[in-house]
């Protein structure tokens, strides 16, 4: 057995999971009325969803990124909902599907140190949490099926307001054909201590999951976010496709981190946009290690004075792989500010590809902005590319880019041998120094399986 299909073990594990119900394969108007009446929705919904089929039935896929031509959404299962009920105590979740989310990497400690958990197997939430203390300050963290139901005013007014079906072909297939995902409110004022946390996990091959988040901070308040995304191996394409909204108003701050790791059978297609108010601050924390293909770009869009967004990402592309990703950044007010810091690395043939949209408008005078986009090869193999695309329509606006694409240095590995690593351990050594400004913005458990991850994946690329 060769060192990646050692890596790659960790994505031999198959749940033995029965279904309540199960869609045909393909996409049409009886499959999409089929998952909204097994969801007892609105009418509004049901409307929302066939109105996005339409859209996606005629738009063209995009015409950049990742090659998508192989994927066939006709051999696509859209909804799968497993047949177990959702559960508010982890050891009442069906012990197999439990095992299957501590192996692909919830740890005890990673519990430990969250204000909630919601845990997502394929089309529905099998697990959902949030502590006591925050639901009696008015904080709201439920799967979005049973937000549509509890809270139908609240979440229709936000509902794919801040990404429009138009925005791309998958986002209409998401508005389609979506299915889980958390909804969360934070009220005014309202500083939520610890992280919520969603975990998603494929369990079925040919099957696509298509959870949508939402998460409104309202004015003065403060809420952290963990997602993490897993999956199996299996010899047959799966789909990704979710959705994440978020809305910061004035004076908020919300940080959302991203854990991505599915298998390499997996398309990633996502889309994430937040929209930030006066005052409001976004941070996105981004970890991209799974799936074959990915395209991703979360996109902040400044529209209040004073407003400001990050956005720090790892990416590692190994063999068989392409991750097509980037950050979006819009300003629209004055006085707006955003920094961007992607790092990716490739490995064993895979191909790192940045692409990035700076945005200033006439109106944002005295904008600040920053772009650093750095990419290191581990061999001559792979490739790795960037594309940071920079618009700046006024004369008052402060704007810095950086970008650099090498290889490891000889003379830093041959300095760290002499001083006793062997050369594997310095090529990590080397890997782990490039990714700590980003690791070090994850908390503690998080940056432990970063560092997991990256160990596995050098594993399997330099022995």
């Amino acid at each position: 057995m060769t060192d990646l299909e050692k890596n790659e073990d960790r994505f031999d594990i198959k749940v033995n999971v029965k279904y309540r119900k199960r869609t045909a394969p393909g996409l049409g108007p009886a499959i999409i009325r089929e998952i909204s009446e097994s969801k007892e929705e609105p009418e509004w919904m049901l409307e929302h969803r066939l109105k996005c089929l339409e859209i996606f039935q005629t738009w063209h896929d995009p015409r950049f990124g990742v090659d998508v031509s192989d994927l066939d959404l006709g051999n696509i299962v859209a909804y799968l909902r497993p047949d177990v009920d959702k559960a508010r105590s982890w050891e009442d979740v069906p012990e197999e599907i439990r095992e299957a989310f501590e192996k692909l990497g919830i740890p005890e400690a990673e519990r430990k140190v969250l204000a909630g958990v919601g845990a997502q197997y394929d089309s529905e939430a099998v697990y959902q949490s949030i502590k006591r203390e925050l639901e009696s300050l008015g904080v709201i963290f439920l799967d979005m099926e049973s937000a549509v139901r509890q809270y139908p005013e609240l979440v229709k007014e936000y509902f794919m307001q801040i990404v429009k079906p138009t925005l791309h072909k998958y986002a209409a297939l998401h508005g389609a054909v979506w299915s889980g995902g958390s909804f969360v409110y934070v009220p005014r004022g309202v500083k939520v201590p610890l992280p919520l946390q969603g975990y998603f996990m494929m369990g079925s091959p040919g099957s696509g999951q298509f959870e949508h988040t939402l998460i409104i901070a309202e004015e003065g308040s403060e809420v952290s976010y963990i997602e993490g995304c897993s999956a199996p191996r299996y010899n047959v394409l799966n789909l990704h496709a979710g959705m994440v909204e978020i809305l910061v108003k004035p004076g908020a701050k919300v940080k959302y981190v991203t854990i991505q790791n599915w298998s390499k059978n997996t398309y990633n297609l996502n889309t994430k946009v937040a929209v930030v108010e006066e005052d409001g601050t976004m941070e996105w924390v981004s970890g991209s290690f799974g799936s074959m293909k990915t395209m991703l770009y979360p996109a902040s869009i400044l529209k209040g004075a004073g407003a400001s967004a990050s956005f720090l990402s790892i990416t590692y592309a190994g063999k068989g792989q392409h991750l097509d990703t980037g950050a979006k950044m819009i300003h629209t007010a004055p006085n707006t500010s955003s920094v961007v810091d992607a790092r990716s690395i490739s490995a064993g043939g895979g191909w790192a590809f940045y692409r990035g949209l700076l945005h200033i408008a006439r109106e944002a005078r005295g904008s600040k902005a920053s772009v650093r986009c750095s990419s290191l090869m581990l061999d001559n193999e792979s490739r790795a590319d960037t594309l940071p695309i920079i618009e700046v329509l006024n004369d008052k606006a402060d704007v810095g880019h950086e970008a650099r694409i090498g290889r490891i240095s000889e003379e830093q590995i041959y300095y760290l041998m002499a001083r006793g690593l062997s050369e594997a351990q310095a090529r990590e050594l080397i890997v782990r120094g490039f990714f700590e400004p980003i690791a070090k913005e994850l908390p503690i458990e998080y940056a432990v399986e970063l560092n997991r991850l990256i160990a596995l994946e050098l594993e399997s690329s330099i022995g």
